[in-house]
């Protein structure tokens, strides 16, 4: 099938020809002409699958007729990040850059007065994170009444992300005849429950199995021995393979930072990108890294969704995801579109149980991936480790023994001799005291800056 017989206008093709796509993928294919009849769809797709153009097309068309009035958008869409969000946004400027229809992108870490400009004008298209909305519908500044379109993508990841709450409050805000689409990788019950509950006789469509990896993404387990390996085996995974452009996934946002300084340490093109960081850098990050000037991006799971970035080649999981819903979504970051990919996951007997989680979910066990420079390096970590354990360092202090300051030996020896003719020659004087002694002895050391008197003060 072609997109001329998906029922799209002219101008919308003249887009999607000059974007480079020539032939509907499965989700486009099923979902477009559901959605142009104005029926609620409930989409069943992993990420890579192109789900994003298969609600943008059928939106533009359908909004290209008619205007919105101030404060009050004809169509909301949901995302659970900035990112995602902005992603769509992107989507929109391309397939609709031969309407004439308005947008407006709201998210945390940017300033209100612009967006409160744009929602002033009225928008066609709203996009949000569930957060940043209810803040701008709670201070008065846009108005729900006028949405005849809404589209919750990436429900499944709402719910991970504790949103599921946000989104019926704003569910119940808006007017009950509407179109409603909701897309998710997987079918929790929370999200089923939320399709029964405000979407009306949804049509259902699932164009691969709701718990399924990508088949083009070639899959491998690196069992390891704890962080250290952890960290030379990824260092070497990187530089041992042809890696264009990859991802590599923590779970813990210390620990995404701790990796990114250790891999530019290594003289690894990479940088970090994880929730604390302010919105102008994971934007600008998120550039760089689509333009290439980045090559690795270290990322905590803000970044394993819906992110589109052309053919990345490589995935590389840090750490094995808890869920194993995650694996699937972080490793849908290669192999998109019918390309190859290659997805890396380092782990240790720790893991085990999120391993065969993972594995349940798919269907089938992960390949061991052996290489004997990694066995050689994993043996003369072991050798390494036993030999520290065994013969620890004689100078190197122990964790729990204080640290003693340094003596000269001359000056004790000295100090000793003296002490003896001391003793031989006035048997009946009176002892000094241990304290005397010692204060005697010390008298000769230099400790610091803190004993020690300048020449100047005894002139």
């Amino acid at each position: 099938m072609t997109f001329e017989e998906l029922g799209l206008s002219r101008d919308l093709l003249d887009a999607i020809v000059n974007a480079g796509y020539t032939e509907p993928t499965p989700i486009q294919e099923q979902a477009i002409p559901h959605l142009l009849m104005g029926r609620d769809l409930l989409g069943i797709a992993q990420t890579g699958t192109g789900k994003t153009a298969g609600f943008t097309l059928p939106m533009i068309e359908i909004l290209n007729a008619g205007r919105a009035r101030a404060r009050m958008p004809r169509s909301l869409i949901l995302e659970p990040t900035r990112e995602l969000a902005a992603q769509v946004a992107e989507n929109f400027n391309v397939y609709g850059k031969n309407h004439k229809l308005s947008m407006a992108l709201l998210i945390g870490g940017v300033s209100f007065i612009e967006q409160n400009e744009k929602l002033n004008r009225g928008v066609d298209v709203l996009i949000a994170t569930p957060g940043r909305l209810i803040d701008q519908f709670e201070r008065g500044r846009i108005l729900l009444a006028d949405i005849k379109i809404l589209v919750v993508d990436e429900a499944d990841r709402m719910l991970d992300m504790g949103f599921i709450p946000d989104v019926e409050k704003i569910m119940k805000l808006l007017p009950p005849l509407r179109q409603t689409a909701m897309f998710s990788a997987t079918m929790p019950k929370e999200i089923k429950r939320l399709t029964e509950s405000y979407m009306m006789d949804p049509k259902k469509i699932e164009v691969a199995p709701g718990s399924s990896a990508a088949e083009t993404v070639t899959q491998k387990l690196v069992m390891v021995n704890g962080v250290k390996e952890k960290q030379s085996t990824l260092e070497y995974l990187i530089k041992h393979n042809t890696v264009k452009n990859a991802i590599v996934f923590c779970n813990r946002k210390r620990d995404v930072k701790s990796v990114d300084q250790i891999l530019r340490r290594k003289g690894v093109n990479a940088r970090a990108l994880h929730g604390d960081l302010p919105q102008s850098v994971r934007t600008s990050t998120l550039n760089e890294f689509r333009e290439g000037k980045i090559n690795i991006l270290v990322a905590s799971d803000v970044a394993a969704r819906g992110l589109d970035i052309d053919d990345m080649s490589h995935v590389f999981n840090f750490d094995v995801p808890t869920h194993a819903d995650d694996y699937i979504h972080r490793i849908g970051r290669t192999g998109r579109a019918g390309r190859t990919g290659y997805a890396y996951t380092i782990a240790t007997a720790d893991d085990s149980k999120y391993i065969k989680q993972i594995e349940k979910l798919i269907g089938n066990k992960i390949e061991n991936f052996e290489d004997k420079n990694i066995s050689k390096n994993k043996k003369e970590e072991t050798n390494k480790n036993t030999l520290e354990t065994n013969f620890p360092d004689q100078n190197k202090p122990s964790k729990n023994s204080k640290r003693k300051p340094q003596t000269n030996t001359n000056v004790s020896l000295e100090t000793n001799n003296k002490g003896s003719q001391l003793n031989n020659n006035s048997k009946n004087k009176k002892q000094p005291n241990n304290e005397k002694q010692q204060n005697e002895g010390n008298d000769n050391l230099e400790i610091g800056m803190g004993d020690h008197i300048p020449d100047f003060l005894n002139r």
